[in-house]
């Protein structure tokens, strides 16, 4: 792994190379494959476009997320601007460098949205997204391509068991009764933060090298914090707030985003104060930290901002008569 680390601190630093006019445009395709990107998309897809292509978008984030995850803990790899001055951090991160997140989640959604489309056009508009998330992360100094290339990989794997287990699926959960449908949220969620608490235990002897430390901050970066769950927490936490809810939503006929376009801006302006409210005003009040108490309330917060996303907003919503419900 070191030569390959090696090579890669040249391929990075000739990326780099290309021009300083790159860092906006590379900065904005980040962002497109960031989470903050789709946590303001995905309510918005949701809430206001297709309820359905919504929730995949969803889960598909949030399973990509854990996975990426528990792969970053187990490799336990650095970021090139951490091991080598040549290479400017042009972004910070803490956590470890491989796989890509930007770049698992990238392949996984834009690759979910094409299929869902089912568009040559499509498929060949996300590849070349995709593609592009993964140069700006190189270009930013926060990956090495074999971080990117693994992403992909990860990413396509992940979008390939996704599209043909989510049906069979769904068909299965609708069988079963509320409450084994939220046990087995529940029990996926816990399962997943479990299995990270194992990969965790496992490198606990591995300590973050004072070079790394040193690399990134000496432009005024974050310090890395590689071992931590809260990543998985948040995660799994969300994950389960959306799968409880949507099990509710299930049994009441579902949610439906149609409607005039008017009623679909004020949804989205609604549900999304929602979130910012949940967001802010729980992390004011919650316990906060890595520790066992500060874990649990990390968990507790987000899932109560995936039920809301796909439950109590939409609940609000039909007592606000902004979209029809027969059943709420």
């Amino acid at each position: 792994m070191e030569g390959l680390i090696a090579s890669g601190i040249g391929l990075v630093a000739g990326v780099q190379g290309w021009g300083e006019w790159l860092l906006g445009p590379m900065r904005f395709f980040s962002f497109l494959g960031s989470e903050e990107f789709f946590l303001i998309v995905l309510p918005l897809v949701y809430w206001c476009v297709d309820a359905g292509l919504g929730a995949r978008m969803a889960f598909m984030l949030l399973i990509a997320n854990g996975v990426n995850a528990l792969f970053k803990m187990a490799l336990l790899q650095p970021r090139p601007y951490w091991v080598d001055e040549s290479v400017r951090g042009l972004a910070s991160e803490t956590s470890f460098g491989a796989p890509s997140g930007h770049a698992q989640i990238a392949a996984g959604l834009w690759g979910l949205v094409a299929a869902w489309l089912r568009s040559a056009w499509a498929w060949l508009a996300a590849m070349v997204v995709i593609g592009l998330i993964g140069l700006s992360r190189i270009y930013l100094g926060v990956h090495f391509v074999h971080d990117v290339v693994l992403g992909w990989l990860l990413g396509g794997l992940t979008l390939w068991v996704f599209v043909r287990v989510w049906e069979p699926l769904a068909v299965w959960l609708k069988q079963r009764s509320l409450g084994v449908r939220i046990a087995l949220a529940l029990a996926f969620s816990a399962g997943m933060i479990l299995l990270g608490g194992g990969v965790l235990m496992a490198g606990r002897e591995f300590v973050v090298p004072a070079e790394w430390v040193d690399n990134a901050t000496r432009a005024g970066g974050e310090p890395p914090n590689p071992l931590t769950l809260s990543g998985i927490v948040t995660a799994m936490g969300t994950f389960f707030g959306m799968a409880s809810g949507l099990a509710w939503m299930a049994d009441r006929g579902g949610y439906h985003a149609g409607g005039p376009l008017g009623k679909r801006v004020l949804r989205y302006l609604v549900g999304i104060l929602g979130v910012g409210i949940l967001y802010v005003g729980l992390r004011l009040v919650f316990p906060s930290g890595e520790d066992a108490i500060g874990l649990a309330f990390r968990y507790l917060r987000y899932m109560l901002i995936g039920l809301w996303v796909v439950a109590a907003a939409p609940w609000l919503f039909a007592k606000l008569q902004l979209t029809h419900s027969s059943k709420m």
